[in-house]
């Protein structure tokens, strides 16, 4: 029913005219649908968003977004973080920020500035260090493995046009795995360093991974998956779906090799293969190789394999909000929000080394209905955890979290000046992309000089 419903977006005020793109909505099956657009233009008095079924407005339309409403490039944040975070609806606490944090009730910035580049950057060589001062990044790249950085600073540079920042210094790694495994009560202690991936025996504070980042700032702008168009592309209805599990992917754990022969032996549970070869060569010809599949298609099965690859597999939030059971490897690794996930409730785990995966497959098809109410609850978690301003959110809380416990350490030599962020020798300033087709005034109240 998707084409009949019709969406129309404008400006409040007659007198104000913005190009917004408007895709069609996206049908998630339940009765639900996700209506996007992407704003090319800024508006002062607001926006009208008129949701039409035939000629009635349906779902509490028409939407009033009050003014002033900017377009994607506009630089124009927030100046009070408070009334960003009210009006985002960011939760008052994340959970995973406040575990990893325990290691940390005090950041020393000198010890960090002398230890991190020694330790870190030669031996992962993926790290990169950040300066936010009045709301401008300055970065530094330590290694020659930090080509990812473009995917933070792509996200930090779009949060500060939203919010004024905190003056905030600290260290990103770029890489796959995390970096510090110090314990807290070791001596030396642990260093903070933040991650897109944790693990259980590390103490890197995990930000959303770049992948999921990236496909947030993508979204309507390019051709990769994202995910908001995922749930509008789930695949037929549950009844209709192959009765069998899927897996591809690439070769970068030694499971998935295992799967694959789990495959061709068991072909009526399990249909895996293996895309592209890069760290066991030599078992292409034994296992074989499978062409690319269309993610979209993925969701023709009813259940999906998720193992690890290097690290934690970046795809599973994707899975997640599909509409599949998800069959878990158990892991070492996680991403930021797996802690509000729970086994059988969310997704069915399966043992590490894959042993009990074909007698979980096997369950999940005499326990239809208790298969589907999992994969339902794991989709509707995924919802709320994946939703684009939780990320946004996420990362202003952690950087919010890092200026707060930074210890301001006293010099021998000015025992009053306190060690604050700086820009440090070597890094530069990553400038605001420009957004020559769309004219930005900002129309925020300002506050006076005499306030300041």
């Amino acid at each position: 029913g998707r084409t009949q419903f019709k969406v129309v977006i404008k400006a409040l005020s007659p007198k104000e005219v913005t190009r917004i793109y408007t895709p069609l909505p996206l049908d998630r099956n339940d009765g639900t649908f996700l209506m996007r657009y992407r704003m090319y233009g800024s508006v002062t008095k607001g926006l009208k968003i008129e949701i039409l079924y035939g000629d009635q407005h349906v779902a509490q339309s028409p939407y009033i977004l009050k003014g002033p409403v900017y377009h994607e490039y506009c630089d124009c944040p927030e100046e009070d973080p408070e009334v960003w975070q009210n009006v985002m609806s960011c939760p008052s606490q994340e959970p995973q920020i406040t575990k990893d944090f325990i290691s940390f009730p005090t950041i020393d910035l000198q010890r960090m500035l002398k230890e991190i580049p020694a330790k870190f950057s030669q031996t992962r060589g993926a790290i990169v260090h950040y300066t936010i001062l009045d709301n401008h990044i300055y970065r530094r790249s330590l290694g020659k493995y930090t080509d990812f950085k473009m995917f933070s600073d792509e996200m930090f540079l779009s949060l500060a046009r939203k919010v004024r920042l905190p003056d905030v210094e600290f260290y990103l790694n770029v890489g796959d795995w995390p970096v510090e495994y110090r314990k807290a009560n070791d001596t030396p202690g642990p260093i903070p360093v933040i991650s897109w991936c944790g693990s259980v025996d590390s103490r890197d504070i995990v930000l959303p991974t770049y992948d999921v980042t990236h496909s947030t700032l993508e979204t309507l702008r390019g051709v990769t998956n994202d995910l908001l168009s995922i749930q509008g592309n789930t695949g037929p209805f549950w009844e209709n779906k192959t009765e069998r599990a899927l897996f591809r992917g690439r070769d970068s754990r030694e499971e998935r090799l295992h799967l694959v022969k789990l495959s061709k032996e068991n072909p009526e549970l399990l249909d895996a293969g293996i895309t592209g070869y890069f760290f066991f060569r030599e078992k292409e010809k034994e296992l074989g190789k499978v062409q690319l599949m269309g993610f979209f298609d993925f969701f023709k099965y009813k259940y999906q394999v998720n193992v690890d690859g290097t690290v934690a597999a970046y795809r599973f939030p994707y899975l997640l909000l599909g509409d599949s059971l998800i069959l878990k490897q158990d892991s070492q690794y996680y991403e930021h929000f797996y802690i509000g996930l729970k086994p059988w409730k969310h997704y069915v785990p399966v043992k590490r080394n894959l042993e009990d995966l074909l007698e979980k497959i096997k369950w999940a098809k005499e326990n239809d209905e208790e298969a589907r109410k999992i994969a339902k609850e794991g989709q509707l978690m995924a919802r709320e955890l994946l939703q684009p301003h939780r990320f946004y959110c996420y990362y202003y809380k952690v950087l919010q979290a890092t200026f707060l416990n930074v210890v301001y350490i006293f010099q021998e030599y000015a025992k009053r000046q306190a060690s604050k962020p700086e820009i440090r020798d070597g890094m530069e300033l990553v400038p605001q992309p420009h957004d020559r087709d769309s004219v930005c005034s900002c129309h925020r109240k300002k506050p006076l000089r005499e306030d300041l």
